[in-house]
C-alpha cells in the first residue's frame, strides 16, 4: 500500500508540495477549509503537472498518473487518516500556526511527522505546549519546490532525532535536497544568505554606486553562474591553487574583512531608495504584469531543472 502525505493548505506552497510528493510516488491528500479553494488548487496542480510532463520533469511518468495520487478533503480527520507525514502550509501567522498544530497534534496518527513550511518562525514558537511536540519540525522549501529542490530542516530543541531522520529520508526519496540546521536561528539559512546579498544590493543603489538594473546584471550574469552548481565555499576552493586555506590566506583579511567592515548592516534603507528600485522594475513591466513575469520565471526554472538533470550525467563521468 502506498504511503500517504497530508498537505494542510491548498495555496501556492501547498499545491507545490502536493506536486513534489505525488511525483515522488506518494498518495497526497490536500486539506483546506473551503471547497472552492481546494478546487482551485487541484486545477492548478493538474495544469502544472501537464507542463512538467512536457519538459520531462515527472521522472518518466504521465501527468494523469501523478495527478491520480492527489485527493482533497475539507474534513480534517479524514484528511489526516493514515498519514505518515503532514506538511503545514498556512499563512505566516503565529496564532494561526499554534491553532493548526494543536489540531494536528490532536488528530494526526501518533507516528506521523508534523512539519511546517514556515519561512521564518522557529518551530519552538508554536509547538512548545503540544503533547506531541517531539514529532514537530520545520521543513522550509524554496519556491517552487518542484523546480528548486532545497529544503531547510530545522528541528526544535525537543524534536526527536528519529523525526529529523525520517523527514530527511522522505525528502531524499522524493528528489528534494534537504539541509539540516543544527539549531534554530532567526530567518533560517536560505533567507539569511539572501538577506546578506539583498542588503549589499540596496547599499550599492542607495550610495550611488550602481543602478538597480546593473545590480541585477552583476548577480544574474556573474555570481549566479558559478553559485548555481558549486555554492560559495567550493567556488572559493577552486579559486586558489591550494584550495580554501590558500584562498583565505590570500583574500580573507584583505579585501574580504576590510570590505565587510565598510558594510553597515544596521542601516535602515530610505523610502527614496525603495522608490528608485521600484522605478527600475516598472520600466521592465507593470505591476499588473507580475503574474506573467512569474510564469516566465517558472519556465526558466523548468529549463534550469532540465539542465541540472543533464548535469548529473556530467557529474557521474567525473566522480
Amino acid at each position: 500500500m502506498t504511503a500517504k502525505i497530508t498537505i494542510i493548505g491548498s495555496g501556492l506552497i501547498g499545491r507545490s508540495w502536493a506536486i513534489v510528493f505525488s511525483r515522488g510516488g506518494y498518495n497526497v491528500c490536500l486539506y483546506d477549509v473551503e471547497t472552492a479553494q481546494l478546487e482551485t488548487g487541484l486545477n492548478a496542480i493538474k495544469k502544472q503537472l501537464v507542463e512538467l510532463e512536457q519538459v520531462n520533469l515527472l521522472k518518466g511518468q504521465e501527468a494523469e498518473t501523478v495527478f491520480s495520487r492527489v485527493s482533497s478533503s475539507i474534513n480534517l480527520s479524514k484528511a489526516l487518516e493514515g498519514a505518515i507525514h503532514v506538511q503545514e502550509c498556512v499563512p505566516e501567522n503565529l496564532s494561526l500556526k499554534k491553532k493548526v498544530f494543536a489540531e494536528l497534534d490532536a488528530n494526526a496518527p501518533p507516528n506521523a511527522v508534523l512539519a511546517s513550511s514556515t519561512s521564518s518562525t522557529p518551530c519552538s514558537k508554536f509547538t512548545e505546549e503540544l503533547k506531541g511536540r517531539s514529532r514537530c519540525i520545520v521543513a522550509h522549501p524554496v519556491n517552487p519546490p518542484y523546480l528548486v529542490p532545497l529544503v531547510e530542516l530545522v528541528p526544535a530543541p525537543w524534536t526527536d532525532k528519529s523525526v529529523l531522520d525520517q523527514t530527511k529520508e522522505l525528502l531524499d526519496k522524493v528528489g528534494q535536497v534537504p539541509i539540516v540546521l543544527n539549531k534554530e536561528i532567526n530567518g533560517f539559512v536560505q533567507p539569511r544568505l539572501q538577506y546578506a546579498l539583498i542588503g549589499e544590493a540596496f547599499r550599492l543603489v542607495e550610495d550611488g554606486v550602481l543602478s538597480p538594473e546593473d545590480v541585477d546584471k552583476a548577480v544574474a550574469h556573474g555570481l549566479a553562474g558559478r553559485w548555481s552548481f558549486m555554492g560559495v565555499f567550493q567556488t572559493c576552493d577552486l579559486n586558489a591553487p591550494g584550495g580554501i586555506i590558500d584562498y583565505c590566506n590570500r583574500y580573507l583579511n584583505d579585501p574580504i574583512c576590510r570590505v565587510l567592515e565598510e558594510q553597515d548592516n544596521n542601516r535602515k534603507f530610505s523610502v527614496d531608495t525603495v522608490k528608485k528600485i521600484d522605478e527600475a522594475m516598472r520600466k521592465k513591466y507593470k505591476v499588473e504584469d507580475i503574474p506573467v513575469r512569474s510564469a516566465w520565471r517558472d519556465k526558466r526554472l523548468m529549463a534550469y531543472a532540465q539542465h541540472q538533470a543533464e548535469d548529473e550525467k556530467i557529474d557521474r563521468s567525473f566522480f
